[in-house]
């Protein structure tokens, strides 16, 4: 089992910058491959980054170049740094994890979700 909490939401204006933080426990957080999600109103959760057991990321591509995925694993904590922010960037921001190594973009790889931040992003 593994508890996910995320920190780190609020609003911005267009340009801005803002890092999440999730706060992981239950399980050996080095194993185990993570995810961030966001899903504005009325549409589905998205991939916006993923990092291995070995740190390895990747980005969908509206986020590429500006965001970034990094994990700490002697505080157990995943982070996205959040540069030049959009208004179209505006979601509920999801981290989690699921029971392998290797990052996935679909929602239906990862076992475990956190209760999500929100970020609003003002043009």
């Amino acid at each position: 089992q593994v508890q996910l909490v995320e920190s780190g939401g609020g609003l911005v204006q267009a340009g801005g910058s803002l890092r999440l933080s999730c706060a992981a426990s239950g399980r050996t957080f080095s194993r185990i491959a993570m995810g961030w999600f966001r899903q504005a109103p009325g549409k589905e959760r998205e991939f916006v980054a993923g990092i291995s057991a070995t740190a390895s990321p990747s980005y969908a591509g509206a986020v590429k170049g500006r965001f970034t995925i990094s994990r700490d694993n002697d505080l157990n904590t995943l982070y996205l740094q959040m540069n030049n922010l959009k208004p179209e960037d505006t979601a509920v921001y999801y981290c989690a994890a699921r029971s392998g190594g290797a990052a996935y973009s679909q929602t239906s790889q990862y076992n475990y979700w956190g209760q999500g931040t929100q970020v609003t992003v003002s043009s």
